[in-house]
């Protein structure tokens, strides 16, 4: 099957044939055509399946014909970075066609937004926080809206959108389209599914939260405190092109980027305490590769989309396994082969069994000479991070933690 057997406007399907895509992926074979019979939708597909074609390509069908300049389309994204890349898409496949888009997130002025919106758009690209702040302030309007989409439902409710998200939801009106897209789906995304849409058609493609297969994935097991020279050896003897490394903390984002700079490393930085200017200054100068190491929090873990990534390094494995799927999902993007390195350390032993658990695989170890694990490390971790035996918290001692719990943070002494 080819895009022009999709049922696309021939603009489309040039804008399409430009940028040299010829076959659908799965996602966009059974995805599309319902999307443009007006159908509800529910698609749930790994990362890197073309997944944003989905939404786009059907709504931009729809926007080639009717009024003009009225805002007739809305997609609500839950970062900056999504934002930033679902506005190139429509760009892209929407340059054969006379339509005007506008995107609206948090970390920039509100007034060039409002006005830009004042002046008439057929599409918005939006962050719920801040679309909330321009619909209090009456500065958009949705009489004449007729397709939602809601992407990456499942980040939505890990950043704690769900009700702004309901907020928006009940503004808008009840004859439309919507199409919803999650790589999981918790109860709660079920529950919102069910408020939201009707009678949706449900695009599966792959199992739930599996890699794409073209990831080599491998352990490095290595001791906390030589991660960052392991992380410089790799750098070297991999000859990565393009490594987007990820760290759990902002506070670790920095200190790495510091060092990696230090020994020669051209790399950047984003996380959140970064300004909006500063992460997209960041993004870019990795994407064009004047850098060619990333260092990020997992605010880049889902919706990063550069083309060319070769490796993806967790140097902290992440607390949820479904995180380490999104994490290395940015390589290997649209059938492409890219790799996966995760640095662990003993305490994070157990998180490798649970990531191990959920995608169905045990994954290859690698052990790089010169760089063995400490016998005495420190106890192994379980899964939600708190230490395997640890004596009960008491006040006062020499030593402080932090243990995640839920969305909230508990600091104790020990």
């Amino acid at each position: 099957m080819k895009f022009s057997d999709l049922g696309l406007a021939p603009e489309l399907v040039r804008a399409v044939q430009d940028e040299r895509y010829e076959t659908p992926t799965p996602i966009q074979t059974q995805g599309i055509p319902p999307a443009l019979e007006g159908r509800d939708l529910i698609g749930s597909a790994q990362t890197g399946t073309g997944k944003t074609a989905v939404f786009v390509l059907p709504i931009l069908h729809r926007l080639r014909t009717g009024h003009t300049s009225r805002l007739r389309a809305l997609v609500l994204v839950p970062t900056r970075e999504l934002a930033a890349q679902v506005a190139e898409s429509v760009r892209t496949y929407g340059r054969h066609l006379p339509l005007k888009s506008a995107v609206v997130i948090g970390g920039v002025g509100l007034e060039p937004q409002r006005q830009r919106l004042r002046q008439g758009i057929d599409l918005l690209v939006a962050t719920p926080g801040r679309l909330l702040d321009h619909l209090e302030r009456g500065n958009v309007n949705f009489r004449s809206l007729e397709m939602v989409v809601l992407d990456e439902a499942d980040r939505m409710l890990d950043m704690g959108f769900i009700q702004d998200v309901r907020k928006i939801f009940r503004a808008l009106p009840a004859q439309r389209q919507t199409l919803l897209f999650s790589a999981t789906m918790p109860e709660a995304i079920r529950q919102l599914a069910k408020e939201i849409l009707r009678e949706p058609v449900l695009v599966e493609v792959s199992r739930r939260s599996a890699p794409a297969e073209g990831i080599r994935q491998v352990v490095c097991p290595v001791g906390v405190s030589d991660k960052r020279h392991l992380l410089r050896h790799l750098l070297a003897e991999e000859k990565m092109l393009q490594a987007l490394v990820f760290t759990r903390t902002k506070h670790g984002a920095d200190k790495l980027s510091e060092f990696l700079g230090r020994n020669g490393h051209p790399v950047a930085a984003i996380h959140g305490n970064k300004s909006q200017s500063a992460r997209t200054q960041a993004l870019e100068r990795f994407r064009q590769g004047r850098v060619g190491v990333l260092v990020a929090t997992d605010v880049a873990s889902r919706g990063l989309d550069v083309e060319g990534i070769s490796h993806v390094v967790n140097f902290d494995v992440p607390r949820s396994p479904e995180d380490y799927v999104h994490r290395i999902g940015r390589t290997a993007r649209a059938g492409r082969v890219g790799n996966a390195l995760t640095l662990v350390s003993p305490e994070e032993r157990p998180l490798i069994r649970a990531i191990e658990q959920l995608i169905g695989r045990r994954i290859p170890v690698r052990e790089v000479t010169g760089y063995a694990v400490p016998r005495d490390s420190a106890q192994p971790l379980n899964p939600q991070g708190r230490s395997v035996g640890d004596k009960p918290w008491r006040q006062g001692g020499p030593a402080t933690r932090f243990v995640k719990r839920g969305d909230r943070q508990r600091r104790r002494s020990w």
